[in-house]
């Protein structure tokens, strides 16, 4: 019994530290798409001319933390709210990001119930955080990088500059 239970943790302390190890890789990847520096609070945009613009909204820049919602703002039929939408904290002095709601409305909350198990909270972390790490991999794939434009009110915005590899 004592070994299973040393198994069971040991398991418990890789996946932990695995979902540590993907909020680093994360932050690196957002860096590689985003100025975090440079952006202020506000609506801004990335165009590589695929028709798929990318918007990204500063929500609030602390001094070790930003929160960020990225969407390609389709609208959701049933909603009219844009999708996909990942709400991101970025740990700036520690260097991690992490998805804390991939869905406007949706928070864990909502998804998983007021009081599901620790195992159920950790899988949709680690499913979240792995759509976010592959959706940074596209999009730096497709040519978005750190050239933002700002966005109006109106959602206009100027056209659009390449990315410098």
């Amino acid at each position: 019994m004592v070994q299973s239970h040393a198994i069971a943790r040991t398991a418990h302390s890789s996946r932990f530290a695995w979902l540590m190890a993907l909020y680093t890789e994360n932050f690196r990847r957002i860096q590689q798409v985003v100025d975090l520096a440079a952006l202020d609070e506000g609506r801004w945009c990335s165009q590589v001319g695929d028709g798929l613009d990318l918007h990204v909204e500063v929500l609030a820049r602390h001094r070790y933390m930003l929160e960020l919602r990225m969407s390609y703002a389709f609208a959701d039929p049933a909603t009219g709210l844009p999708e996909p939408s990942a709400y991101v904290r970025v740990y700036l002095d520690a260097c991690q990001a992490e998805v804390t709601h991939c869905y406007v409305g949706q928070r864990w909350q909502d998804v998983l119930g007021t009081h599901p198990p620790a195992h159920t909270v950790f899988a949709h972390r680690l499913r979240m955080n792995t759509f976010l790490s592959k959706w940074l991999e596209h999009l730096r794939g497709a040519g978005h990088c750190r050239g933002w434009l700002p966005m109006g009110p109106a959602g206009d915005r100027l056209p659009a500059q390449a990315c410098i590899a």
